[in-house]
């Protein structure tokens, strides 16, 4: 059965492996394939769905949307995210000012066919707009009854801080963070975690497997595997393009001894390590078929003792990713 967790140090339990529908829904597969792994999720007891306005800029809400349909809505946790671009791209169509913050809760909320969301999350940090005025609209959406909760993601620890701090002025707290994290890219151990943990903050990480390579479907040397994400050009390949190099390749091949060992698969073993970590709440897996999720959520059964953590760290060595300066938000507003 699913654990769930608390998010943070809020009331608010979330279920430790969150279903999200980035690069599938609306773009990598089907929407009947795509009900069916939503079914599937909630059939394995996975409650909290992770989605933002900017996949298939916006048909991936609406096709969660579509999917949760008739179920009961307080049983749920359903996230959602602002601040990447979505519609034309006009000068207003992206970052966390209250223009595009308020606009951009409504079409969620209609998209996923709800009046309000779990969690509302700031997809970067936006350094066109002060940090005052997103926060105070964040505010103003909580206060609305339009969100429970307030996360960021991909913030530096100084930004948390701050935006916390201001958060606690308005009347509401930062409950959550969402960032990048797995076995291969460890970049938040250093700062981000430790702050988040100090500011009752919990991590709802993504890309826990690393784009899938994480799984050993790929070989150095070879040609990605049909059908793979390596072979999905509607983004997919361009993500994964920076684990394909064969130093990590070899790295994580290293792994599969230790996860035969164990009689796992080498994601759930992957799933199962960071759900072991500090300050982590959940990790976000997605799905193309029902059955990889039948076959993932089994990760929250497998137990890594010190000796199978010590063994991970020697396999992967000096492929591992832990550069702190690594999380940051664009520049510049992409739009």
């Amino acid at each position: 059965m699913i654990e769930h967790r608390h998010l943070g140090s809020s009331g608010l339990k979330i279920s430790s492996l969150t279903y999200g529908n980035w690069l599938t829904h609306g773009s990598q597969v089907e929407s009947d394939i795509a009900t069916k792994c939503v079914e599937t999720a909630l059939d394995l007891g996975i409650t909290s769905f992770d989605t933002a306005d900017t996949y298939a800029n916006t048909a991936a809400e609406s096709v969660l949307g579509q999917a949760l349909k008739g179920q009961r809505r307080e049983s749920l946790e359903i996230f959602t995210k602002v601040y990447w671009p979505t519609g034309p791209m006009g000068p207003n169509d992206c970052g966390l000012s209250r223009k595009h913050i308020m606009e951009s809760i409504n079409g969620s909320l209609k998209r996923l066919q709800t009046d309000y969301v779990d969690l509302y999350q700031a997809h970067r940090f936006d350094y066109a707009t002060p940090l005052e005025e997103t926060m105070q609209a964040f505010a103003d959406v909580v206060h609305s009854g339009k969100a429970l909760y307030i996360g960021v993601s991909e913030w530096k620890a100084e930004e948390i801080r701050r935006g916390q701090e201001l958060a606690t002025q308005m009347g509401f707290r930062l409950i959550s963070s969402q960032p990048q994290y797995s076995m291969l890219w460890r970049i938040i151990e250093p700062e981000v975690v430790p702050t988040c943990q100090e500011l009752g903050i919990g991590q709802i990480v993504w890309s826990p497997l690393a784009e899938g390579v994480l799984t050993g479907k790929y070989a150095p040397g070879q040609e990605p595997p049909a059908g793979s994400r390596a072979t999905d050009h509607k983004g997919g390949a361009q993500m994964i393009a920076r684990w394909m190099r064969d130093d990590v390749l070899n790295a994580v091949a290293n792994l599969k001894p230790i996860a035969d060992d164990l009689g796992v698969t080498m994601a759930q073993m992957s799933l199962a390590w960071v759900l072991s970590r500090p300050g982590i709440s959940a990790a976000i897996i997605g799905a193309s078929r029902p059955e990889q999720l039948v076959e993932n959520v089994k990760a929250t059964d497998v137990t890594l003792n010190d000796s199978a953590m010590d063994a991970i760290d020697k396999a992967i060595g000096d492929v591992v990713e832990r550069d702190p300066a690594k999380t940051a938000s664009p520049a510049k507003r992409p739009c």
